[in-house]
């Protein structure tokens, strides 16, 4: 049982100068320092954040886990890292994603949007940099989200038909991984969480509750200097430059003709004494006073202020923000965050060395140090509380693939790692349909296809599945679903009607279309680039073809006016039909117009035929009876005028064509007008005719 209140953490930053290490653990809000150790590398063993010789890591990593072992009275087995340095590779992306249509968006889209976030931060970090070298995401963080286009805290439970977000994504490379496990391992430990340096550093310089303000951080160590951004609510942005603590000392060693390990010496000491005495290469004993160190690191300051400046606004828009707090042991270097203030034209007041005045909520051992030196590794020790990271292995489709384990894995994670196309996980869309409606550019979705079958060590799972250690993954492709296919009468435009009269009576008609210079019913399935117009009237010469007129026996008026081959007929228009008279005696085609006439027929011949002779025996089993000879013709007996009447030689007849069976003169007007009636009814020109029917023709 531990002497402890709760089991206390032990974290590790690496760092490119020296390996501070933290054990401790929280009680409430508090974080409660058990011990402290901090070691400086005996030789150049890492450079720029990034290991270099491990074994001289691995042997410092030891001493700092003795030495913390002794003074906490605990067995140190497992241990919580950061990464940092100059291969620490950050790429903002944005991502949208479309639903077919608008919904309620759940948890698992917001992880799917994530998940296509980091695929496309992949695919953007690959083509950007053309290296053989694997890299790792080793984490993200989603800066903004957006609802169908407009920014939304949070889009869990809005409908809606597109969610987006702004990410940042971290890589790192395998070798960097490898060799701070490696490290680690060799010292006898397990790597239990590992975060990123500047996230570890602004846990505890920036709390969250600050985070609404837009705050640089700088993070000065001995290779890097890591630079964070907050503003509305979250970590903005990260950065980095190749300059820190190193390139001050490696100024002063040129300067002072000496070694590195004795410029690092001179420069800690002109911290604390006004006079400092060294040895330079000569063997010569030399002097120098403080103010003269700083004014020989004057220049070198300078540079990395204007490089930490230029990033910061760079990261952050164009714009200084509107504090910024210096953390890390090379940020204590005198005059730094003075020059910091003058290149971000802020109050100096607003730039400041941050150490144990924002760590408010950790409490230390009585003789541990209280500076900015020890935020990172407090901040690396909370880090496990939020989150326990790690690397994974995992088979994926028969192929070992390493994972960093940030607590939410999931199989489309590894499906991503494993470069497993997001279209191949998803349903596919079937093929576009491109056409023209009125020269107007229309495209219709394919239908989706059926997503990829996921199995996790056997058993069907969905994408989102969490998955761990050593499971076994295996993803067949998903499919596409089948091709745009819409009819004429799909198009919602095809719902238009032209209402007209004709001859009195309403006739209602869907508007006609034409596809690629052809005319086509509702029925027709548009093929790939048709050219569809919609027409918004009629030709006359589609009224006689709908009506089955013939243009040579009937004279079509519009609205009052004689119609040409050209006349359009449109919404509303009045239509009345005249026909075309027939002189048989000669042989001749009158075409007098009947002025006076109300009502006039849309269908007539251009000739009467001749009267047929119908015997007035007929009976009424020969009326009742309808014949039909080889040609599917029918023969009628109907009663004009009160005399029967024999039609034959047609598959079916309609009132009009009458006037080819009897003879009635409509060249000269004898009253008002033609009376017409069915069975007693007035007649429509285009009603069928049954046996036995009725008929009256004459004058009124």
């Amino acid at each position: 049982m531990s002497m402890y209140e709760a089991t206390p953490v032990f974290g590790l930053d690496i760092g490119t100068r020296s390996v501070v290490g933290t054990v401790g653990y929280k009680r409430g809000d508090n974080f409660v320092v058990v011990a402290q150790e901090i070691r400086e590398h005996q030789t150049r063993a890492m450079l720029d954040g990034q290991i270099h010789d491990i074994n001289s890591v691995a042997a410092t990593i030891a001493e700092i886990k003795e030495a913390l072992e002794k003074k906490s009275g605990l067995e140190l087995r497992d241990v919580c890292i950061a990464a940092a340095g100059r291969v620490l590779k950050t790429l903002d992306v944005h991502i949208d994603m479309d639903f077919e249509k608008e919904h309620n968006v759940t948890k698992d889209d917001i992880s799917t949007l994530a998940s296509l976030g980091v695929e496309k931060a992949f695919q953007q970090f690959r083509e950007e940099n053309n290296t053989d070298v694997r890299f790792y995401c080793v984490g993200y963080s989603v800066v903004k989200y957006y609802l169908n286009g407009m920014w939304m805290g949070q889009p869990e439970h809005h409908k809606a038909k597109n969610i987006g977000c702004d990410m940042i994504a971290t890589f790192l490379p395998d070798d960097v991984v490898d060799g701070l496990y490696c490290a680690v391992e060799l010292a006898g430990l397990k790597v239990v969480n590992m975060t990123l340096e500047p996230i570890a550093a602004i846990r505890v310089a920036i709390p969250e509750k600050f985070r609404l303000l837009n705050i640089a951080m700088i993070d000065v160590g001995a290779g890097t200097s890591d630079i964070s951004i907050t503003n509305d609510g979250s970590v903005a942005a990260f950065g980095m430059i190749p300059c820190a603590g190193d390139t001050i000392t490696e100024s002063l060693a040129k300067q002072c003709l000496i070694d590195f390990a004795t410029a690092e010496q001179i420069k800690k000491d002109a911290k604390t004494k006004s006079v400092i005495t060294y040895e330079d290469i000569m063997g010569l004993e030399q002097t120098v006073a403080a103010e003269e160190v700083i004014s020989m690191c004057q220049l070198e300051i300078e540079k990395m202020a204007k490089l930490a400046s230029d990033e910061i606004k760079r990261l952050n828009g164009g714009n200084s923000p509107s504090a910024v707090f210096i953390v890390g042991g090379g940020g204590k270097i005198q005059g730094f965050s003075e020059q910091i203030a003058r290149e971000l034209g802020l109050d100096p007041k607003r730039v400041a060395l941050r150490g144990e005045e924002i760590m408010k909520e950790v409490e230390f051992p009585e003789d541990s140090l209280k500076d900015s030196t020890i935020v990172t590794p407090i901040g690396i020790c909370l880090s496990y509380y939020e989150q326990t990271n790690n690397f994974i292995h995992v088979t994926f489709n028969g192929n070992k693939v390493k994972l960093y384990d940030n607590n939410k894995l999931a199989v489309v994670d590894a499906a991503v790692q494993a470069s497993f196309s997001h279209e191949s996980l998803f349903p596919k869309q079937g093929a576009e349909l491109h056409y023209t409606v009125n020269g107007k550019n229309r495209v219709s979705k394919g239908e989706y296809g059926e997503g990829a079958k996921v199995f996790v060590n056997g058993e069907e799972v969905d994408m989102g599945y969490a998955i761990k250690a050593n499971d076994n993954i295996v993803v067949e492709e998903s499919t596409a679903g089948a091709p745009a296919s819409v009819r004429i009468e799909e198009l919602v435009d095809y719902n238009g009607r032209i209402r007209i009269t004709v001859d009195g009576a309403p006739m209602e008609l869907q508007k006609p279309v034409k596809v690629n210079g052809n005319e086509v019913t509702g029925g027709y399935e548009i093929q790939e680039n048709d050219e569809i117009i919609l027409c918004s009237y009629y030709s006359r010469e589609q009224i006689l073809k709908l009506m089955n007129l013939d243009p040579d026996k009937v004279v079509l008026l519009v609205n009052g006016e004689k119609s040409a081959s050209e006349t359009a007929i449109y919404d509303g228009d009045v239509i009345t039909t005249q026909v075309i008279a027939v002189n048989t005696s000669e042989n001749h085609v009158a075409t007098e117009e009947k002025k006076d006439t109300v009502h006039v027929f849309r269908d007539m011949i251009d000739e009467a035929a001749k009267n047929e002779s119908v015997k007035e025996e007929t009976t009424a089993e020969e009326i009742e009876k309808v014949e039909t000879d080889e040609l599917g013709n029918r023969r009628l007996v109907i009663f004009c005028n009160q005399s029967p009447l024999v039609l034959e030689g047609r598959k079916a007849y309609r009132f009009v064509d009458l006037f080819d069976y009897i003879d009635f003169d409509t060249s000269k007007m004898r009253g008002n007008g033609i009376v017409t009636k069915v069975n007693g009814e007035k007649a429509q020109y285009t009603q069928e005719l049954k046996n036995g029917d009725k008929v009256e023709i004459y004058w009124s």
